[in-house]
């Protein structure tokens, strides 16, 4: 396994059990209501939440439509632990690799990811997948870290020598160019100072 995805792993397996009360999970707290507030714009019936982490996604989720049909993927066993123990079989919990997703080709209305996209060591690799994933018309949205570029530049020296599995933080430019390279419809917004939103379209009709 590649040494950030191990990291990644070590890191947010000792952090899961207290992750939805302490300070590692406040980052990803803050974005929950706006991506909640970008999924109820969006007609979905299934949906994967890529680095579901403890699952708090799917069951807010859950709680606004308890018919919808969701699947987590995560690298850490200790994450989807508590997943299961909140979720109780309401959702399909995976454990596995963003970069090699289990699911067949077409499966997702909607692939959403929430603060896991800066611990990615090879994007374009996920984004593929992601794209394969999603069913023509499918919708990727996405919520990240962002700085400003004096704080990003600093950042992204700090993340060459992380041991929490963070790779990089991207600028506007950067994210909207992965994305634009599997997506139509590319949309950024800042969100605060230090997170963003994005979004993508999988090309045809539904």
């Amino acid at each position: 396994m590649d040494r950030n995805k191990e990291n990644s792993k070590a890191a947010f397996d000792r952090q899961a059990a207290g992750y939805d009360q302490g300070t590692c999970g406040q980052h990803a707290r803050s974005l929950y209501p706006l991506l909640l507030a970008k999924l109820a714009r969006i007609p979905f019936h299934t949906a994967l939440d890529l680095g579901c982490g403890t699952g708090e996604m799917m069951r807010l989720l859950l709680e606004a439509d308890p018919g919808r049909k969701l699947f987590g993927l995560d690298l850490s066993e200790e994450m989807l632990s508590v997943a299961r123990a909140k979720l109780q079989g309401r959702a399909a919990l995976t454990v596995g690799d963003s970069e090699s997703l289990p699911y067949p080709d077409g499966a997702f209305d909607v692939v959403y990811c929430n603060d896991s996209f800066h611990h990615y060591p090879a994007p374009e690799k996920v984004l593929g997948e992601v794209f394969r994933v999603l069913r023509p018309g499918g919708t990727f949205l996405l919520g990240d870290c962002w700085q400003p570029p004096v704080g990003r530049a600093i950042m992204n020296v700090y993340m060459r020598h992380s041991k929490t599995g963070d790779v990089k933080i991207y600028s506007r430019k950067e994210l909207t160019a992965l994305l634009g390279a599997y997506f139509h419809d590319v949309s950024w917004e800042r969100v605060g100072i230090t997170a963003c939103i994005a979004s993508g379209r999988k090309g045809g009709c539904r």
